[in-house]
């Protein structure tokens, strides 16, 4: 067996029985957080009596002591079944998948903007270090790194879609509007430009930094002053000598941080009002939905873990001198 295979294969198994960890701590967690979810739906029913709260708690398996319900729970996990939300009357897995596109159109395109837009413009600084274009790129990512997201969402709504009314400030299509096809599309690219550049501009702050940093470590160095002394153009010694020894901290903060933007996207989808994953949650902590909860912790598990993996693979891809190994 080849040994990049072979050390996929590992890390999978390695993966499964971190993830079930995981799921236990996830469920002692959420269940150790106050409140009694059957209170909330008799109390949303307007029939908030002892009996009727006691009804719901029997239907829902609430009444039975805490290590059979983990043993109910962690039963169907292994099955692939995330259970049964009592409050939207549906399958887990279900809202999830409803709710996914959503949240992956959000994160993925936020992620990719932040890491190209950061790494552009860290290796810009690093490159003029001390002019005023390095000055100017400093002072805005470390502007962007220090402004909570959500005050830079409502002031880019407050100029973009209530003054200049160029952007829509909420939701993920125009209703009623009835579009189809590439018009569909873009009325969709409207509603999540807002959004992505909200959450994109914290994280590209986090590697414009790091990848100015990395550099100004590497540009100095013997190889990067012998290709210099070789004659090769300049963009070829950044790109291939400078940037490719540089880009490895930045791939690794990258490869961390991916795997928690769905938790970043609470907020965002909450200003915004996207029916995603991260507002699903929002609900859920409202509702004491400990189903739908367990869910979305799961998915974020699975999420990183896969994340770290592709880290480890992207390393051996970017250094050939780094070698994966079980």
């Amino acid at each position: 067996m080849p040994r990049i295979a072979l050390f996929i294969s590992q890390r999978l198994v390695k993966a499964v029985f971190v993830i079930l960890a995981i799921a236990v701590f996830n469920f002692f967690l959420v269940h150790a957080a106050p409140g009694d979810p059957a209170a909330v739906m008799a109390g949303e029913a307007g029939a908030a009596d002892a009996k009727f709260v006691e009804q719901l708690r029997q239907q829902f398996g609430l009444d039975r002591p805490l290590y059979e319900q983990l043993g109910t729970y962690m039963a169907k996990v292994v099955q692939a079944d995330l259970g049964y939300s009592y409050r939207q009357q549906r399958p887990v897995f279900d809202l999830l998948m409803d709710r996914l596109p959503v949240t992956l159109s959000l994160t993925l395109t936020a992620f990719v903007l932040a890491l190209l837009g950061g790494i552009a413009l860290g290796t810009l600084a690093a490159m003029r270090a001390g002019t005023w274009s390095d000055t100017a790129i400093t002072v805005v990512g470390l502007t962007a790194y220090a402004t909570p997201i959500f005050w830079i969402g409502l002031m880019l709504i407050l100029l973009f879609s209530v003054n200049l009314g160029w952007l829509p400030a909420f939701g993920t299509e125009s209703i009623g509007a009835g579009y189809t096809g590439w018009e569909a599309f873009l009325d969709r690219a409207k509603h999540l430009v807002l959004p992505v550049t909200t959450l994109g501009l914290f994280y590209m702050a986090v590697y414009t930094r790091l990848t100015r940093a990395s550099i100004l470590e590497v540009r100095d160095m013997d190889f990067v002053k012998t290709a210099r002394a070789k004659g090769l153009p300049e963009w070829r010694i950044v790109s291939v000598h400078i940037l490719r020894n540089a880009i490895l901290p930045v791939i690794t903060v990258a490869g961390f941080q991916a795997g928690h933007l769905i938790g970043g996207s609470i907020l965002i989808e909450t200003v915004f009002a996207l029916p995603g994953i991260g507002r699903l949650a929002f609900e859920a902590v409202l509702q004491r939905d400990y189903q739908v909860l367990l869910g979305i912790f799961l998915l974020t598990s699975v999420v990183v873990v896969v994340f770290n993996l592709l880290t480890d693979l992207i390393y051996s891809l970017v250094d050939p001198r780094i070698e994966v190994a079980p």
